[in-house]
């Protein structure tokens, strides 16, 4: 049960603070670029999930020194956060694998005699 729980609250951590990155993209790209608050958020998004449309691009010499930044901490808080994702997924169909495999191992007993 405890590391249920760590591994909750490890994957709520990793999602907040991928959140938290969008949101500090989000910001210094409106300031930045004088981009809408729409456009700055989905700049933010495309540029984290690697997708990169082209449609926006940074025109300042600050801008483009924050993107390169941007994208190598977002990038990987991003694949950490997946990674814990699929990793809690994995663990619980492995444990309902198991759990199965188990009661049928049993009800074979049952029906043999053992």
């Amino acid at each position: 049960m405890r590391k249920n729980f760590n591994i909750k609250a490890e994957i709520f951590v990793a999602y907040t603070t991928l959140l938290g990155w969008m949101a500090i993209g989000t910001i210094v790209f409106h300031r930045l670029e004088s981009w809408t608050w729409i456009q700055s958020f989905y700049f933010s998004v495309v540029t984290i999930t690697t997708v990169g449309y082209g449609d926006f691009t940074p025109t300042h010499d600050a801008s483009r020194l924050f993107t390169a930044i941007y994208i190598l901490v977002g990038v990987s808080i991003g694949l950490v956060t997946l990674s814990l994702i699929g990793s809690e997924i994995l663990r619980k169909r492995e444990k309902r694998y198991i759990e199965k495999k188990k009661k049928k191992a049993d009800g074979n007993k049952e029906y043999y005699g053992d």
